[in-house]
């Protein structure tokens, strides 16, 4: 007889049917796993990789896009606990079991879904599903023309809301009064840039990135995520130390008038706040712009990674802490945990809580290796508890990935310009080996 394991779902592609039956799941022997995390107090959900159906290789990024950007409508309902779009696609192509979605994640319910296309039309069947028992609790279909898009997140998103939490209030779940871009050839180029800059290990990546964006741009001048992406992209290259800050500068017009005026988009404002956060010495005013990012967007993993970052900048560690550890939680299997354990590292460190510091740097080190900015920050850490030979270690280590690396020009550059954090890093950067 079949079991409750029978059937699995492989997102991104379907399902499949496993060979086992009910008897032979009660004899698997299953390794021991680590304790499921705990479920929030609120609705909480993973939206996996939805089925390209279109008959075409060419238009996964285009369904990959959709699902991405329903997340991010998700997210910014403050009533639901929405994981991130880069843990819910670490599962994509692996035949899984929603209940171990739900554990590895920490929620309740998985979206799953497929895409269909016919010409410019495009349907999108999704169904709700608890994880732990795998019963479907709702399901729907939405067909639309490829330029109404937009309107079919919509609908989506309200339903979805629906039916989690009916006291759930409609208009939290409404796009804003303008659709991001009336030009669907620069959405289509702006996906095509993300694939490239979420994460970002090569120059090339980069390039590519930035070369889609600009098409974008050109195409729709207004096109106020195409030009938050180009604001990430560059911040992305420079933490890498891809390009120099000469380079960087040449985002600063871009990301200043973004701060002017986000058109009340949260992850563009957090976006051009912390890349304009390079270009000047006072970061209160960023720190603001985080600020109100996170209140018009309490679940959206990217603002808080970056309310994070700019927080630390303005010695609101414990504040910066926070940030870091819910977008762990929102995102426990994608690129950004190591990014917010660096983040976090540093702010341990410079609040003097130095053994923690080592520990949450050296995981993200780990994971981000070639993230240079993660690098810097450990090589102070074990200087300041007198591990000289791991410290004259990574320095080596800094030299080859940079250069053209000195003290002085670091101190210039980098994001930490208050008086106690200048002389931090001055003073546990003397001493090993490296260029003044």
């Amino acid at each position: 007889m079949l079991g409750a394991r029978a059937i699995s779902t492989v997102p991104g592609v379907g399902y499949q049917l496993s060979a086992q039956s009910d008897g032979d799941a009660a004899a698997d022997t299953k390794p021991s796993l680590p304790p499921p995390l705990p479920l929030p107090a609120r609705p909480s959900l993973a939206v996996l990789p939805f089925a390209n159906l279109t008959g075409d290789a060419g238009n996964e990024y285009l369904v990959d896009g959709i699902v991405t950007d329903l997340i991010g409508s998700l997210s910014r309902i403050s009533g639901i606990f929405v994981i991130a779009a880069t843990s819910s696609f670490a599962f994509k192509g692996r035949a899984v079991d929603l209940a171990d979605v739900g554990r590895d994640l920490g929620v309740r319910y998985v979206l799953e879904g497929s895409i269909q296309r016919a010409g410019e039309t495009l349907r999108i069947s999704v169904q709700l599903v608890e994880a732990e028992t795998s019963h479907t609790i709702w399901n729907q279909k939405f067909s639309g023309p490829v330029a109404e898009i937009f309107e079919l997140q919509d609908r989506i998103t309200e339903e979805v809301t629906g039916a989690l939490e009916p006291t759930l209030i409609f208009a939290e779940a409404r796009r804003s009064q303008d659709t991001p871009t009336d030009n669907m050839a620069a959405y289509d180029l702006c996906l095509r840039a993300t694939t490239h800059i979420l994460r970002m290990p090569k120059i090339d990546n980069f390039r590519q990135a930035i070369a889609l964006l600009d098409q974008a741009v050109a195409l729709d001048p207004n096109y106020t995520m195409a030009r938050a992406w180009k604001c990430r992209a560059y911040l992305m290259a420079r933490g890498g130390r891809y390009i120099t800050m000469d380079e960087m500068r040449r985002i600063e017009a871009e990301a200043k008038a973004l701060l002017a005026d986000h058109r009340g988009d949260p992850i563009a404002l957090s976006f051009a706040a912390i890349a304009y956060s390079y270009f000047i010495k006072d970061k209160h005013p960023v720190a603001l712009a985080v600020r109100q990012a996170k209140a018009m967007a309490p679940n959206s993993g990217l603002v808080l990674q970056c309310a994070g970052w700019v927080l630390s900048y303005v010695e609101a560690y414990e504040e910066a802490i926070d940030c870091f550890e819910r977008t762990i939680r929102f995102d426990p299997l994608g690129h950004s945990t190591g990014y917010c354990r660096s983040g976090m590292g540093i702010c341990l460190m410079l609040s003097g809580r130095t053994d923690e510091a080592v520990r949450s740097l050296e995981l993200g080190y780990a994971d981000t290796p070639e993230f240079a900015s993660a690098l810097f920050p450990l090589m102070n850490a074990y200087h300041v508890l007198g591990r000289m030979d791991e410290a004259r270690t990574l320095a080596k280590k800094v030299m080859q990935m940079v250069p053209d690396y000195t003290i002085s020009g670091n101190l210039e550059t980098q994001p930490y310009q208050t008086p106690a954090q200048r002389a931090f890093i001055f003073a546990h950067s003397q001493g090993l080996g490296l260029p003044p």
